[in-house]
């Protein structure tokens, strides 16, 4: 059978009191060397008795704890002042960064011709010349971009002449290799006229003058302008004849 659960209060009896401050000083003093032994740890403890004696145990002495503890207490008092320093410098900053924000969208909206109930003629001067500056700067600007836009134009523009010329050239350079048919027929017709006209009349192929002179000796006396080849006169003047001679028939 267990042991009950024991109430914790103050016990009434001095005796039972001090068989157990005994018994529970013994059992925290043994608890601690344990600890101290078996996790590597620096444990202090100090105990007074309701009578004022002194009870302690300590691992690593009690002075070097002392100034162990001291060090620690000493850093983290400093460091809890630098924190609380560094908030309030935050939140300085921060409520100046506000403040400037606010300036600067009521300058933004003054600049925009608006919220200018409270402003002062002296400032609406000032206003004024800031925007006569801004807009300065914004011609000039403009400006610069349109000089660079057609220095880049007038540089394409010379590009695209060099390029139009190599080809001109490089074209030139085809026609000398290879000459035009035309000329040649030209010159052919010119140097020798005769041997062609020879040629066609041996071979019984009457050009167009010959047919003509023809045509003239028959006693043809038409003198209507036919657009065409030869075949096609030819071909218009057979009904003509047909029915000129039918006409001398019926008479």
């Amino acid at each position: 059978m267990g042991r009950g659960k024991i109430e914790i209060k103050r016990i009434e009896n001095a005796n039972s009191r001090q068989v157990t401050f005994s018994k529970r000083r013994a059992g925290l003093l043994k608890k601690a060397k344990e600890l101290a032994i078996l996790c590597d740890a620096e444990v202090a403890v100090i105990i007074f008795s309701n009578t004022g004696k002194l009870f302690e145990f300590s691992s690593s002495g009690m002075k070097k704890t002392f100034s162990r503890y001291n060090k620690c207490l000493q850093g983290s008092t400093e460091m809890a002042l630098v924190e609380h320093k560094t908030e309030k410098q935050v939140c300085k900053e921060a409520d100046n960064l506000k403040d400037e924000v606010a300036k600067l969208q009521m300058k933004q909206l003054q600049l925009l011709g608006k919220n200018l109930t409270s402003v002062s003629l002296k400032e609406l001067e000032v206003l004024e010349q800031q925007l006569s500056e801004g807009l300065l700067s914004v011609k000039e600007k403009k400006e610069q971009l349109l000089m660079e836009q057609l220095e880049q134009s007038r540089l394409q523009e010379q590009r695209v002449m060099l390029e139009n010329e190599t080809l001109r050239r490089q074209v030139e350079e085809l026609r000398g290799f290879f000459p035009s048919t035309d000329h040649l027929v030209r010159s052919y017709l010119e140097y020798y006229p005769v041997e062609r006209k020879n040629s066609l009349m041996s071979h019984n192929i009457r050009g167009p003058d010959v047919t003509c002179a023809c045509s003239l000796e028959k006693g043809d006396s038409d003198t209507t302008l036919y657009l065409g080849l030869p075949s096609d006169h030819h071909k218009r003047k057979k009904p003509e004849r047909e029915s000129h001679s039918n006409d001398s028939e019926s008479q």
